[in-house]
């Protein structure tokens, strides 16, 4: 993993179409690493989430190439790897495990991490799952403190309970959850280690609870779509 980070570090400095091309070999070597590195993740996912087994490498990872029509940052390429495993595959909504590997600064996100959990869920969604905080407060609470490691996503939360649910409830601050996450971030040793896979099948092991619960509202609000 070596390679892949450094040539990520390098591309930040140089992202532009003429040393990409010049530098090509370098991507598919990277994109060859990181892409076993994930069917194994997915493969081993699969061994304690019944519900992504038989998903593909392509149901799982994303284009490297940026979509810059409507950005403001024209940067033609992606300066990160991400696979996502989530039943149904990247695009279904539901609630998954996310291994994102991008050198510190990079962006936005600014590290490599795990994350599990719904991201910008659809508002009937992101309604049923706020329901279910309501109802199952307990049951939430609990699968987020297994998940040991990991921190709740309260970036981009509402300032205000949302209407329709109770100010005065003991789970009222996630209510204003706008994405539905959990976090590790995690460090070169880590990425580095030969027990890479190993370690991040045995962290996404312990969201395992609340991704399921999470799911659970997220079918429930996809069957009141129908």
């Amino acid at each position: 993993m070596k390679q892949v980070l450094s040539f990520l570090s390098e591309l930040v400095e140089n992202n532009n179409k003429i040393w990409f091309d010049a530098h090509k070999q370098d991507y598919l070597k990277a994109q060859a690493t990181f892409n076993r590195i994930a069917a194994e993740i997915i493969e081993g996912v699969g061994q304690f989430d019944p519900s992504v087994r038989g998903l593909r490498l392509k149901d799982c990872t994303y284009r490297f190439y940026r979509d810059i029509r409507f950005s403001k940052d024209k940067s033609p390429y992606k300066t990160h790897f991400g696979v996502f495993v989530a039943q149904g595959g990247k695009c279904s909504g539901h609630s998954g495990y996310y291994f994102h590997i991008e050198p510190n600064g990079a962006n936005y996100l600014q590290h490599s991490l795990l994350c599990c959990g719904a991201y910008a869920p659809e508002p009937i969604v992101l309604k049923s799952i706020r329901e279910e905080f309501m109802l199952n407060g307990d049951g939430l609470a609990e699968s987020i403190k297994e998940a040991e490691g990991f921190e709740l996503d309260r970036s981009y939360a509402l300032k205000n309970i949302p209407k329709g649910f109770p100010a005065d409830s003991e789970y009222a601050e996630y209510f204003k959850l706008k994405n539905v996450l959990l976090n590790k971030y995690i460090d070169e040793d880590y990425i580095f280690s030969e027990n890479l896979v190993k370690n991040v099948v045995a962290d996404f092991r312990l969201c395992y609870k609340f991704n399921t619960i999470i799911n659970a509202a997220v079918d429930f609000a996809y069957r009141e779509m129908t």
